[in-house]
C-alpha cells in the first residue's frame, strides 16, 4: 500500500498528465463570450462548468443571479458540511462585450483571449486539481467548497451575500484571480466604493429671473472640491470624481447636477470614515434652495493582511516553492476581488493563485501556458497538506 507521501507523488504525477485537458477546458470556456451583462453567454459557460465539475464527491447548488445576471454555482464535498471548509473562489463573467475581444489564440507559449487570465484559467486550475484528488480517492475527505459567481466584474452585487453566507466559519479562502509576475501571492487589496451625489436646485431664466433660481451646479461644485480634498495618499485613501453632468443651457439656472465618485481605502475604519465625511461634505455644500441627494458607499471592504492570512500565505508559499513557482508576497493592490468580500468576516484569505499572465481587462490579456500545471500542483499540495494535518 502506498505511503501518504507516495500517494501524494502519485497524485502529482497524475496531475502533470492532465495539462492538455486543463488547457482544453480553459480554451472551451474562453471561446464563449461571458461579458457580465451577456447573461446567455455567462450561463452557457456555467453549463460547461457544471459538466466539468461533475465529480462524484461534489454536490452542485445553482443560485439564480436575479434579473440581469447569470447563475452562481457552488459545489461542496460532504466533508464541508461537518468541518470548517476551505473556500476555492472564482468567477465566470468577463469584461468584454460581444464582438469586442473574442477567441483563444496561442503564440509564443501564451494563450491570448478574454478571461484566459481573468479568470477562466483559474477555474481550470481548480477543477483539474479536484479531478486529480478525486482520482486519488481523497477529494471526499476534504472539506471543500468551490464557488464561481457570475457578477464579480461589476462588484458581485448579487453574489456577495451568498459568498458571505458560505464563508461563515470557513477555515480559509483561496481566490484564483489572475496570477501575478513571479507568482506573487496577494494578501492586501484596497476596498472599493462608489457614490453618486445629485444636487436638486431650481431652474430660472439667467437674464430675467436669476435671483429666483437655485444653481445645482454651484452647489455640486462646492461638494466636488471638498470631496477631492479627502484624498490622503499617505493613508491610501483616494476619492475620484470621475463624472459630472448638469444643466440644460448657459442661460438657464441649472435645476439638476450629478456626479459619480470612485473611492479606495486600505482599512475598514477608513472606509467608514470616508463615507461619513463625504455625506457631511454634501450636506455642507448645499446652498439655499438646493437639496443634496447622496447614494452609495463602500461596495467592497478591503482585504487586510492579518496574522492568520500571513500564516496562510506562508503555508501556500511552501507549496508553490515545491511546485517550482515563485513564493513572494505582492504589494498592496488598488483593485478589489471577492477576497475582499469574505476577508472582513475574519476568514484568512489569499488571492492571485491562478495561472500567471498579464494584461487583464485589456485586449492584450494573456496567460502563460506553462504555468497551469505548477499552479495546480501548488493547490494539490496545499489541500493534501490540510488533509494530513486534520
Amino acid at each position: 500500500m502506498p505511503t501518504p507521501m507516495g500517494k501524494l507523488d502519485s497524485a502529482l504525477s497524475d496531475l502533470a498528465t492532465r495539462g492538455p485537458e486543463m488547457l482544453a477546458l480553459a480554451r472551451r470556456w474562453v471561446e464563449i463570450n461571458s461579458y457580465t451583462s451577456n447573461v446567455a453567454g455567462v450561463d452557457a459557460v456555467g453549463e460547461l462548468l457544471r459538466e466539468a465539475f461533475a465529480l462524484p464527491s461534489l454536490t452542485l447548488t445553482a443560485i439564480p443571479g436575479g434579473e440581469g445576471f447569470g447563475t452562481h454555482l457552488v459545489w461542496k464535498t460532504a466533508a464541508a458540511q461537518t468541518r470548517p471548509p476551505i473556500l476555492l473562489i472564482g468567477h465566470h463573467d468577463t469584461v468584454f462585450p460581444p464582438g469586442h475581444f473574442e477567441g483563444w489564440r496561442e503564440e509564443g507559449g501564451r494563450a491570448i483571449g478574454p478571461g484566459a487570465l481573468d479568470m477562466k484559467g483559474g477555474l481550470a486550475v481548480i477543477r483539474t486539481t479536484l479531478a486529480a484528488l478525486e482520482a486519488a480517492g481523497t477529494l471526499a475527505e476534504l472539506p471543500v467548497i468551490v464557488i464561481s459567481v457570475s457578477d464579480e466584474e461589476v462588484g458581485s452585487p448579487t453574489s456577495a451575500a451568498h459568498l458571505r453566507s458560505l464563508a461563515a466559519g470557513a477555515a480559509c479562502a483561496l481566490v484564483f484571480e489572475s496570477g501575478r509576475a513571479n507568482d506573487m501571492i496577494i494578501t492586501r487589496r484596497k476596498g472599493v466604493g462608489a457614490m453618486t451625489v445629485v444636487a436638486h436646485g431650481k431652474a430660472a431664466h439667467a437674464g430675467n429671473n436669476h435671483k429666483d433660481g437655485a444653481n445645482a451646479i454651484w452647489a455640486l461644485s462646492r461638494f466636488v472640491d471638498a470631496a477631492q480634498r479627502l484624498t490622503d495618499y499617505e493613508r491610501g485613501v483616494t476619492v475620484n470624481v470621475g463624472q459630472l453632468t448638469g444643466g440644460t443651457s448657459k442661460n438657464t439656472v441649472p435645476e439638476r447636477a450629478e456626479c459619480a465618485l470612485d473611492l479606495r481605502y486600505e482599512t475598514v475604519a477608513d472606509a467608514e470614515l470616508l463615507v461619513a465625511a463625504l455625506r457631511a461634505a454634501a450636506e455642507a455644500a448645499a446652498i439655499p434652495g438646493v437639496r443634496m441627494e447622496v447614494t452609495g458607499g463602500a461596495n467592497r471592504l478591503p482585504l487586510e493582511r492579518s496574522a492568520a492570512s500571513a500564516a496562510l500565505r506562508d503555508e501556500y508559499a511552501a507549496c508553490a516553492r515545491a511546485s517550482g513557482l515563485g513564493d513572494g508576497e505582492a504589494p498592496l493592490l488598488g483593485g478589489g476581488s471577492d477576497a475582499n468580500t469574505v476577508a472582513p468576516l475574519g476568514v484568512p484569505a489569499i488571492d492571485g493563485l491562478g495561472p500567471r499572465g498579464a494584461g487583464f481587462h485589456t485586449t492584450t490579456e494573456y496567460v502563460e501556458l506553462a504555468s497551469f500545471v505548477p499552479k495546480a500542483s501548488a493547490l494539490l499540495r496545499f489541500l493534501w497538506g490540510r488533509l494530513e494535518a486534520r
